[in-house]
């Protein structure tokens, strides 16, 4: 596949991006630090906290498909996932690309938007000690799980071949190389993931036409 990365140089980009080069895919980062990259990567330097529509809908033009890892890393770009996923939206609709994978996290099926202002209190695949711990999570990351709330609805609405995906507290262990998953729900108890195991659980996402248009909640 020729892909399209958002956010290439993060914590689980990189991965996502190490990983689609060693099976071959070819890829296009899109990232606001090139200098981060390794060395050889086609880049489109783009801030997605003020993106260039026309520079992105060019970095877009040919793809099969986008996955995007955007995300806020602190106050300062609180609010970049819904504006970077707006302007990436934008650019498929321009260039006709179809395909997306978006990451999210786990407690945004229970985020309240005012486009979906009804979402449950809990999510279904939650057990006790989650139920107990996911709300101080949720106070503490209000603004970061708001701004992913609002970056799921535009996709959710964009009428594109869309996945989210999930996934809870990730770590930096080794890749297992397995993982369960929950459509629209956590899996059950599902308290952590790596970060390589996430990408692969990315890239999977994107190569499967029988995962458009799901949330899938990803954990070990």
């Amino acid at each position: 596949m020729r892909l399209a990365l958002a956010a290439a140089t993060g914590a689980t980009g990189r991965l996502v991006l190490s990983q689609a080069r060693d099976a071959g895919h070819e890829v296009t980062a899109l990232v606001r630090s090139p200098q981060k990259l390794p060395p050889g990567v086609p880049f489109a330097r783009t801030d997605f906290a003020a993106p260039d529509p026309d520079a992105l809908a060019k970095a877009l033009d040919g793809a099969h498909a986008v996955v995007s890892a955007l995300g806020a890393t602190g106050r300062h770009d609180a609010g970049v996932a819904a504006t970077g996923t707006a302007a990436l939206l934008d650019a498929m609709r321009a260039t006709g690309v179809r395909r997306l994978v978006v990451l999210s996290a786990a407690p945004i099926g229970t985020v309240p938007t005012a486009a979906r202002p009804d979402k449950p209190r809990t999510d279904p695949g939650d057990g006790p000690l989650l139920r107990l711990v996911t709300p101080i999570v949720k106070r503490a990351l209000a603004a970061h799980y708001a701004d992913l709330a609002r970056m799921e609805d535009l996709v959710v609405d964009s009428r594109l071949d869309w996945t989210v995906v999930r996934p809870p507290r990730l770590t930096d262990v080794p890749a297992k190389g397995a993982w369960r998953t929950a459509e629209g729900a956590q899996p059950r108890n599902g308290w952590t993931l790596g970060r390589a195991d996430l990408a692969a659980a990315m890239l999977a996402a994107a190569a499967d036409a029988d995962a458009a248009g799901k949330v899938l909640g990803v954990a070990y």
